[in-house]
């Protein structure tokens, strides 16, 4: 389901719920006399009434066709004035009134919040704008009213558009910013890796030195063989941590490179390697993998390799399901399998530190989502993972 405002889910039912509204207000304010309604109506009075009604209940369709539905009224209120003048066959009882209907207005708005082509909503505004002030017939109170109608549904449309242009800036330079905070505490971070790399190297080179020293000065003085064999051997354990330190401590001083892990895409190798080794495994995807940044994504594909691993080891018999949905602001993992149908067999479940979901747990913690995992009603086992679909930052999830 996506998220967001009820109005943007049901954007079909809210327009057909406008245009029903704006059928019934322009039909009871031209009955009242607020329109061109005559005072003794004919058959074309109710023709007329009855096209109203059709025009207005076009804005069903003001987004996918602003301009038709702007042509339908404006057609709509051309017509009426020429069946008063110069054809007499229509006589508004109040012949000062705005015989636009009210649905103008909305109609109005249309052509610059759903396009792009901004000339071509001008000309059509203009040309909508001299149908309904009649300046042909040039009264003050018309003009006005008018040129007020057809006026305000455009600046509206202009005032959200360029406030909908502000909050995507605004919601770029964030990202922006975040981005650039991460890089520097990534920065930072190396820094202090260095930094503690030189500590540790030159604080326990220092002591491991004195040790290969002492035990070197000890084989040399020694008086009988056993001693000296003993000073040996420490001497050459010392020599030997000294250059696992080495190595240790050029590690550290290195920035890490980039992790290879796979990402989503991988999910379906995952899946047919678990079958090929005898777990029923089905894979079920619903959206678009792209969603998922690198980092959410070698994340999820961790969260999965664990999960099946942790089945094998110890569900033999069960049946998994993975269900990966991807949506624009999260992306799920769930996996869940079935009671076992035979004991784990204890040489496998005893490998491993048991601590898989712990450090799985503090991963997801890194990137800000959350893990489930326990007993499902059915007897057997779920994990669900819930991750943000974008993390603004490249580096590295250790």
């Amino acid at each position: 389901m996506t998220d967001g405002p009820c109005h943007r889910r049901h954007r079909v039912a809210v327009d057909v719920a406008i245009a029903v509204a704006f059928v019934v207000l322009d039909t009871g304010a031209t009955l009242i006399g607020l329109s061109w309604w005559p005072d003794h109506p004919g058959a074309l009075a109710w023709a007329m009434l009855g096209a109203q009604a059709l025009a207005c209940a076009s804005l069903a369709f003001r987004r996918v066709a602003p301009l038709a539905v702007v042509g339908a009224l404006g057609a709509f209120t051309l017509a009426v004035t020429l069946l008063n003048s110069p054809a007499g066959a229509l006589a508004p009882a109040t012949d000062t009134n705005v015989w636009a209907p009210y649905a103008t207005m909305v109609a109005a708005y249309g052509p610059f919040f759903c396009r792009n082509d901004r000339r071509t909503a001008f000309l059509v505004l203009a040309a909508f704008t001299l149908v309904i002030m009649r300046p042909w017939e040039p009264s003050v109170t018309v003009m006005t009213n008018g040129l007020l109608r057809t006026a305000v549904g455009p600046l509206l449309a202009l005032y959200f558009d360029a406030r909908r242009r502000m909050v995507l800036a605004l919601v770029e330079r964030a990202e922006r910013a975040e981005r650039e905070r991460h890089l520097l505490a990534e920065q930072a971070r190396a820094e202090e890796r260095a930094r503690l790399a030189g500590e540790m190297h030159d604080v326990v080179t220092h002591r491991v030195s004195l040790m290969v020293l002492q035990a070197g000065a000890l084989r040399v003085t020694a008086g009988d063989e056993a001693t000296r064999q003993a000073a040996e051997e420490l001497r050459a354990a010392g020599c030997q941590a000294l250059e696992e330190l080495r190595d240790l401590v050029g590690i550290l001083r290195t920035a890490p490179e980039g992790d290879h892990t796979p990402s989503v895409a991988a999910f379906a190798d995952l899946v047919a390697e678990s079958v090929a080794v005898g777990t029923p495994t089905e894979l079920i995807e619903d959206g678009d993998p792209a969603l998922a940044s690198p980092v959410v994504g070698r994340t999820a594909y961790r969260v999965l390799r664990e999960a099946l691993t942790n089945v094998r080891k110890h569900a033999p018999g069960a049946r998994v399901t993975v269900r990966a949905q991807y949506e624009e602001t999260r992306v799920r993992i769930t996996v869940h399998n079935t009671a076992p149908t035979g004991s784990p067999r204890s040489a496998l479940a005893a490998t491993g530190s048991g601590l898989g979901i712990e450090h799985l747990r503090r991963r997801i913690d890194l990137v800000q989502g959350t893990l489930r995992a326990g007993p499902a009603p059915d007897g057997g086992f779920s994990v669900e993972a819930t991750l943000p679909a974008y993390v603004p930052t490249p580096e590295r999830v250790v």
